[in-house]
């Protein structure tokens, strides 16, 4: 899944910098805050992100893939949607951090809104159009879609509310799948966590005092519904053989789960190396109990659903 991919790369170079929560205020103090300094900061993350990006996408994913002419490629319903919200979770992530970024460094929010908030989309474009000129891949409207919904849930938020009410987390757990895929799912943890769709869920998670007014429950504590899917070895069917070794024959089947969760950036701390911490967790969701309904019409209660 090279969208996660470039997901881990972009947390990696914005981890040093604070996105923290800005106080509320629609201008600017003084305009000397923007200096450029500033400035070359953002197009040099920006450039470093692009280069690096191109650079993966070349020598791993078209690496052995011809150029073709532009073509499109309908992949809505693949791998029961995960995919998609795959996307939507990398959009939300360059959206999330782009628009905090420009906000701290001094621009308005009306600046921050227009050029962070839509970063996502933005940045996921290119990729999109890359696949529609080789082979294999294609240009994905489906995805498209995704991309932009992720954007908007930063945008729409902060525009209605000045505020990430729903936080969009993502867990993953390498799956019962990938020992039994012959390397189909992948050989390695960073692989899997790629390659095995059945081990990622994706996550809505809001404030419970959002939900309910109290004084008992706190500020930081979370519920959250999720997504994921099981028992797919393969995009839209399963495969029955790879590399000359039979697949199981498994059902596939949709999840959907209700569990807690934490607002990591509701916890106070004046140390400034917990403050990073917590502000790179901000898209990760842990382990909590869960209940589980799926398609098959079960439901499965878990002490710890990763």
């Amino acid at each position: 899944m090279k969208n996660l991919f470039l997901v881990i790369f972009v947390l990696q170079l914005f981890t040093a910098h604070s996105v923290a929560q800005p106080q509320d205020s629609d201008q600017r103090s003084d305009s000397t805050q923007i200096n450029n300094s500033t400035i070359y900061k953002a197009l040099g993350f920006t450039a470093a992100y692009y280069a690096g990006s191109l650079f993966i996408l070349n020598n791993i994913w078209y690496k052995d893939k011809k150029v073709v002419p532009f073509h499109f490629y309908n992949d809505n319903s693949s791998y029961l949607q995960v995919d998609k919200f795959g996307h939507i979770y990398g959009s939300y992530v360059y959206s999330y951090i782009g628009y905090h970024y420009l906000l701290n460094s001094g621009f308005t929010r009306k600046e921050a809104l227009l050029f962070g908030a839509t970063l996502g989309l933005i940045l996921q474009t290119p990729v999109e159009i890359m696949d529609g000129i080789h082979e294999g891949y294609g240009f994905s409207w489906g995805d498209m879609a995704a991309n932009t919904i992720g954007s908007a849930l930063v945008f729409g938020q902060e525009f209605l509310f000045k505020e990430q009410v729903l936080k969009y987390k993502f867990s993953y757990s390498e799956s019962a799948y990938s020992d039994k895929a012959n390397g189909y799912l992948g050989k390695t943890t960073l692989n899997r966590l790629l390659k095995d769709y059945n081990g990622h869920t994706y996550w809505l998670s809001i404030p419970i005092n959002k939900l309910v007014e109290n004084t008992i429950v706190p500020s930081w504590l979370n519920i959250a519904v999720g997504y994921g899917a099981n028992g797919m070895y393969g995009e839209f069917e399963n495969i029955t053989y790879y590399d000359g070794v039979v697949i199981p024959e498994t059902k596939r089947y949709r999840q959907y789960l209700l569990s807690l969760d934490i607002d990591w950036t509701k916890i106070k701390t004046d140390s400034k190396f917990l403050q990073t911490v917590l502000q790179a967790m901000t898209f990760i969701k842990l382990p909590f109990p869960a209940i589980e309904y799926n398609s098959t019409g079960e439901f499965r209660w878990y002490w710890l659903y990763y």
